[in-house]
């Protein structure tokens, strides 16, 4: 019961991040930095999504990779859910997609170096699985390769300068995709404190030390 009622917990904290992502998404982040004009690459979703690696590897800590699976496809539901409803079809595979393979890949990885220094697992989790996200969604949203999945979006495949300074030029999405995964690292990094403090109170059970 203590741990149904546990990963329920972990569940609803889940869908709430997904559920803000996919709200947060659509602000762009007025600012610039170092010349960077960061409402052409950034929206404040950015920063929320990658607290989704937060909760998994909490999650992945305390029940194992069994456990932490059921929280990701169960946010993977309401995500793909929410996804259809506010955004093309195009833009939902993407980003359902993206969330399941970079949420897989973190589990997996945090298990893997679960034994290790406490900071390994869910620094090097969350930054290869946000990795793999970026990669996926990206691609599948804009890349052209990716047609047979929705109609192209001709502004991501402007050529302009990567991230509007650099006298190299790449198609827009190249500078949108390099803008989130700066974000993601720097998040990662920061999420290593809450998990650090929590590791102690949520400590692992039985089961997860046997996986």
């Amino acid at each position: 019961m203590l741990t149904t009622r546990s990963t329920l917990i972990y569940v609803a904290l889940m869908t709430l991040v997904v559920v803000a992502s996919n709200f947060l998404v659509q602000f762009p982040l007025h600012a610039e930095l170092a010349g960077i004009n960061l409402a052409d690459i950034l929206t404040w979703g950015a920063f929320t999504y990658p607290v989704a690696f937060l909760i998994t590897d909490l999650t992945n800590r305390q029940f194992g990779p069994r456990a932490a699976r059921k929280v990701v496809f169960a946010g993977f539901v309401v995500g793909v859910t929410l996804s259809f409803y506010t955004s093309v079809p195009r833009i939902a595979i993407a980003s359902g997609s993206a969330y399941l393979a970079g949420q897989l890949l973190d589990i997996s990885v945090f298990n893997r170096l679960r034994r290790q220094a406490w900071w390994r697992a869910p620094l090097v989790g969350s930054l290869i699985g946000s990795m793999l996200d970026t990669v996926i969604f990206f691609s599948f949203a804009f890349a052209a390769f990716f047609v047979f999945l929705g109609p192209n979006d001709p502004f991501a495949l402007e050529s302009a300068p990567i991230l509007g300074v650099f006298s190299a030029a790449a198609p827009r999405w190249i500078s949108w995709a390099i803008g989130d995964f700066s974000v993601k690292m720097i998040v990662g990094l920061v999420m290593l404190l809450p998990y650090g403090a929590l590791m102690n109170v949520l400590r692992p059970m039985q089961a997860a030390r046997a996986n």
